[in-house]
Parts: structure tokens; sequence; C-alpha cells
């Protein structure tokens, strides 16, 4: 697919409001860098030619950890883990056969994760996440770009309606990948052929500190 966590907030960091998940809980981080994912303002969206229109899709179930440390971004972690059942691309039809063994074969393999093991600073406000991604059982090291698009206070009269949030930060990524590398899509000849090999992802994130 062309684009699949445009995956950042990041496959950092795209539904609840100020939602914290321990799915990840195992990623080792100053308690005071853990952000809470604001999933009503974070988006995983994917985006694939057919033939040579794109067809764009986001992914509507997620679950995305976050420890972000702005005075050494290098100490950041990001995990991201989205069910496959969750594809949207606006077609029914076309959601159901993305679910089959023909794609993603989402009932023997209901998630794709993303674990980061090292963040590295590219520049002022950006850096790249490099872990394992993980499709249809299949596991690639990849390394993700993401920009931090903002970081700001929130006013104390917003912070109550707001679960208590002090702090708001935006977060992007982007990569692309070969969905050959991870056998979406390659045991039908039709696939192959009207389906593009490239697949590009974005995500955006929003998040909340205390």
């Amino acid at each position: 697919m062309k684009k699949l966590l445009a995956i950042a907030s990041l496959l950092v960091v795209s539904a609840l409001p100020v939602a914290s998940y321990g799915w990840a809980g195992e990623i080792e981080a100053p308690v005071a860098a853990n952000w809470g994912v604001d999933r009503a303002h974070t988006e995983i969206n994917f985006s694939v030619n057919h033939f040579f229109t794109p067809v764009t899709g986001t992914f509507d179930d997620f679950e995305v950890t976050l420890y972000y440390d702005a005075d050494d971004p290098a100490n950041s972690t990001v995990a991201v883990r989205i069910a496959v059942a969750s594809v949207n691309t606006g077609s029914p039809r076309r959601d159901d056969h993305l679910r089959t063994p023909d794609f993603f074969a989402a009932e023997q393999h209901p998630y794709i994760t993303f674990e980061s093991t090292s963040v590295r600073v590219t520049g002022d406000g950006t850096m790249v996440a490099r872990g394992p991604l993980t499709i249809r059982g299949k596991t690639r090291e990849i390394e993700l770009p993401i920009t931090l698009l903002g970081v700001q206070p929130i006013p104390p009269e917003m912070r109550e309606m707001l679960g208590g949030a002090e702090e708001i930060a935006s977060f992007s990524a982007k990569l692309t990948i070969d969905r050959g590398d991870y056998g979406v899509g390659t045991g039908s000849w039709v696939a192959t052929m009207v389906v593009g090999g490239e697949v590009e992802i974005e995500i955006l994130l929003e998040a909340h500190r205390k």
C-alpha cells in the first residue's frame, strides 16, 4: 500500500481524549515523560496505488504508548499496535477483501506493531525512531522519520476540561514500505498486478502531559 501508524504521530504517534495505554508498558522511561495520546486527534493513514490511482485508507482501532523527553529527544520511545480488522478505505467490500488471506489475513495476524529500540535526533524538531515493524507475522527493521509539529502549555482555564493535562505536543511520522516485504497481497497475481507495491504511511499524533 502507498501510505500505511499520509505511521506520526508516529508509526509515532495517530479514540478517546487523553488516553494512555499499558500495552507497551515494558518500555522503560521516566514517568515524567509519559504522554497520553489523544486518539480523537490522532490518525494512522496509508495510501497505495490501484493501477495509477492512489487509494487512501486509515485504521480506526490502534494503541500508542509514547514517552517523549523534550530536553533530550534521544531518550524518547514509541510503541504502536494497530488492529488490522479496523482497516477503513471507505469501501466495505474492499475492506473485507483486505482482511482476507489475499492481503492482511486479519484473523491469523490481527495486529500490526512497531516498537522503537532507539531514537536519534536529526535536526531541530526532527528525529528518527528505529525498531521492528511487524505485519502479517513478518518483521523488518525500519527507520521512522518523526517531526515535532509543536509543544505548548495548556492555559490553566482549559486544564480541567482536558483531564488535568498541562502540556500538549503534536507529531507527524511518515515512511514508505514495500508490501511485498511483509507478504501482503503477494499470493494472487491479480493483487500483484493491480495494486502498487509501495505503501505510504503517515501517522499524525496529538498527546497531552499532566
